[in-house]
């Protein structure tokens, strides 16, 4: 487990969306961050104190997480510097990029010097078998979306949330570095061999009671072409009895490929609702998720009152709004 209070770090992110690891800890974990770090040229903000090494330190900071998710998921040379200081000040690095922090001889030598740990949470720790496409006694709900970075993320969290208020029996399973970096376990499907994929969500999501829901965490789009992988092998590992559409209406084009737009909500739910019933032919689609962060409140509710007409499903914003109308589909 890493050491808590966290300082965010924000790098250079070029945008808002690129800080979406620490955006996702501030929003769901805000009681374990003391600020946030951002180096000359950095668009994001989270509203948090802006913070130097020092000053987290001296506010008790014990981790510097990596809050970025840049394409590729690579660590900048420019960012060196800023992470040894936080070794040298006492603090432990966490990150999920897919560049280890463990493979970066100056990182490696100031943790060692200063008496700090390294956590890479992106790298298996278990053995993950292959899928075998049994059912599994308990119900699983997933969301999938028109692109990568919509909120899929944020409408299974915000589910458990209303579900367990509910009395209802519902567990998150992570399956990315932000999800792992907020509940503290899951699997980081990216980073598993292809062939073991579905495997690791089937170890994820085992045998439970009737009542229980695993609300698996999302990833990428069966749409976008480098990331539709990781989203198949969601869909049969999970076996979903359940699927929520997740869509980001004021985005143009797909993430990082200007040349591919975005499918309709009707694609996703028929080409999803198709691949889900090779697994469990009993499952449907129950709501839709829409992330109406880039709206003011007027247009978002009219924009979600448009899309339940079109899509006959209940449609919400469920970290604007609270994800109650979703947890009650699946009641």
């Amino acid at each position: 487990m890493l050491e808590q209070p966290y300082l965010l770090f924000l790098g250079d992110a070029p945008d808002q969306l690129a800080a979406k690891v620490a955006q996702g800890i501030r929003d769901w974990r805000p009681e374990s961050v003391v600020g946030q770090l951002r180096m000359p040229g950095c668009q994001a903000d989270l509203g948090l104190p802006d913070m130097t090494i020092e000053q987290a330190a001296a506010a008790g900071a014990r981790t510097l997480v990596v809050g970025v998710a840049n394409r590729g998921g690579m660590i900048s040379p420019a960012w060196i510097k800023v992470l040894r200081e936080a070794l040298e000040a006492g603090m432990d690095v966490a990150s999920g990029l897919h560049n280890l922090l463990r493979d970066e001889p100056l990182l490696v030598e100031a943790a060692r010097h200063a008496g700090r740990k390294l956590h890479d949470v992106r790298v298996p720790t278990v053995k993950y078998p292959i899928a075998n496409g049994k059912k599994r006694s308990g119900k699983r709900c997933l969301a999938v979306g028109t692109d990568c970075s919509v909120g899929k993320m944020y409408t299974a969290l915000a589910m458990e949330k209303a579900m367990r208020a509910r009395g209802m029996k519902a567990d998150f399973r992570a399956t990315g570095q932000t999800g792992i970096l907020i509940t503290g376990e899951g699997v980081p499907l990216d980073a598993v061999v292809a062939d073991f994929m579905a495997g690791a969500i089937e170890w994820l999501t085992p045998d439970a009671e009737p009542d229980h829901w695993d609300l698996i965490e999302g990833q990428g789009s069966l749409f976008h072409p480098s990331y539709s992988g990781v989203t198949l092998a969601l869909i049969h590992g999970g076996q979903p009895d359940a699927l929520v559409l997740c869509h980001e209406p004021t985005r143009g084009h797909m993430r990082g490929l200007p040349e591919y737009a975005l499918p309709s909500l009707e694609d996703l739910r028929d080409v999803a609702l198709r691949m889900a019933r090779i697994v469990n032919p009993a499952c449907e689609v129950v709501g839709v998720s829409i992330n109406t962060a880039a709206m003011d409140e007027e247009e978002a509710l009219d924009y979600l009152a448009a899309v339940e007409r079109q899509m006959g499903l209940p449609t919400v914003d469920p970290f604007r709004q609270g994800a109650d109308r979703l947890a009650e589909a699946l009641e």
